[in-house]
């Protein structure tokens, strides 16, 4: 953060601004805008896509932004950010054509579009910020490797859980002790919410009634543990992860056998604890002289230690991850290679042969965390590319789903990715 601020400082300075395409005005969209407008020296949002124009001028009016152009061709957008002028347009991949804009951030939470979306903008090489997990967990080690190849960096986003927890990762790493275990902390956990359930929470908090429940059904965090997974290279100790209760994260220790954690970590959460919405991390130091020194410091008597953040605060910091891409080549979370964990599809209930799969935070499915080599093994269907599926044959409650169940929509893109990604790693 230091580095990063007075880098940006020097942007400022220099009259020479990092230049935003942001594509999404949806919540954390319109939040992200306000941040880099109000709040962030040497950085600017060039252009704000979505596909409800008016939605895109009402984030800049939020950020106090008057004056916004909209365009529909390459060579208007280029002459509004040559001229310095905010443009909107409902066509996201003319951001990701654009001469000046330095980095795209992708916030909507698809999958098939986000896809398209992070393929063109790599593909003009434009460095792309992910405020989406389902696609990073789905896509993200075969976008990651065209990203490589394009020189550009592909990476999820300082203060979503994920970065957060990547950050703690490698916080702990940098003072000596291993990693062994990366957690998320949730407040309630039930598969069998659904957009009814959740409708009252989500107009109370501003939200879509399908992004809430994918929090309450669990297959929010089985994403983002799954990101964190593919990052660190920690695997899930059963199906789903186990998910215990206890009353504050510094009692998580006792949850899990050494054993199990020093085997090559693992990715988990817990319900309840405090502090509520935080993350942390167990590091495992088994140096007696270091010892002394941690439990001096108040960090108890080890081999095992609690390190966490109280919060994430996510379209507050996703600026920082803009910065450390754009000036430091430095991602704060990406996937290091091959799929570790996937996240796969559960049934909410018993469906019928015919029905249609309505994918992340609806009515008819959920997602579990699941280690990779099992999701091959048993050519389980990833909750990603669920939406929109047929299904071939009955399914009973909590039943998980494979490929074999279900008739995938013709020509998605996703599904061609996906294909791509199980052949490279193979």
């Amino acid at each position: 953060m230091i580095i990063i601020d007075k880098a940006l400082q020097e942007r400022e300075k220099a009259n020479n601004p990092i230049r935003v395409g942001l594509v999404g005005a949806g919540y954390m969209g319109r939040g992200i805008a306000l941040q880099i407008t109000t709040a962030v020296p040497g950085m600017t949002v060039a252009a704000i896509s979505n596909r409800h124009l008016e939605d895109a001028r009402r984030a800049y009016e939020q950020a106090g932004v008057e004056e916004v152009t909209a365009v529909a061709t390459l060579a208007q957008l280029e002459d509004a950010i040559a001229q310095g002028r905010a443009a909107i347009s409902d066509d996201p991949l003319l951001l990701c054509r654009a001469d000046g804009i330095d980095a795209i951030v992708e916030v909507t939470g698809t999958v098939e579009f986000g896809a398209r979306v992070t393929l063109d903008a790599i593909k003009h090489g434009k460095h792309v910020i992910l405020m989406n997990a389902e696609l990073d967990a789905t896509l993200g080690p075969i976008l990651k490797r065209y990203a490589d190849k394009a020189g550009v960096i592909l990476t999820n986003s300082d203060g979503d859980q994920p970065g957060v927890i990547m950050n703690l990762i490698r916080y702990v790493q940098a003072i000596g002790c291993r990693p062994v275990l990366a957690g998320n902390i949730k407040g309630l956990h039930d598969p069998y919410r659904t957009p009814a359930t959740q409708r009252a929470y989500a107009e109370k908090y501003h939200q879509k009634p399908r992004m809430v429940t994918s929090f309450a059904d669990g297959t929010k965090i089985s994403m983002e543990m799954a990101v964190v997974a593919n990052g660190a290279g920690f695997k899930v100790g059963q199906r789903g992860m186990y998910g215990r209760a206890c009353a504050h994260v510094n009692d998580t220790p006792g949850l899990y056998s050494l054993e199990q954690l020093l085997a090559g970590g693992l990715v988990d959460y817990v319900v309840g604890a405090q502090p509520p919405g935080g993350v942390f991390v167990l590091g495992y130091n088994d140096h007696p002289l270091q010892q002394q020194y941690l439990n001096y410091y108040k960090m108890g008597d080890g081999p095992l230690y609690v390190f966490y953040t109280p919060h994430h605060l996510c379209h507050l910091e996703t600026p920082l991850t803009i910065a450390r891409a754009v000036l430091f080549g430095d991602a704060a979370l990406t996937p290091r290679g091959a799929p570790v964990c996937d996240v796969i599809t559960a049934a909410k209930g018993d469906l019928k042969a015919g029905e249609i799969l309505d994918g992340i935070g609806g009515f008819t499915c959920y997602g579990l965390a699941e280690n990779a080599p099992v999701c091959r093994a048993e050519n389980l269907l990833p909750m990603g590319l669920s939406e929109g599926c047929r299904l071939r044959r009955d399914v009973a409650q909590d039943q998980v789903i494979t490929y074999e169940d279900v008739i995938l929509p013709d020509g998605r893109l996703a599904d061609k990715l996906r294909a791509k990604q199980t052949e490279h790693f193979m």
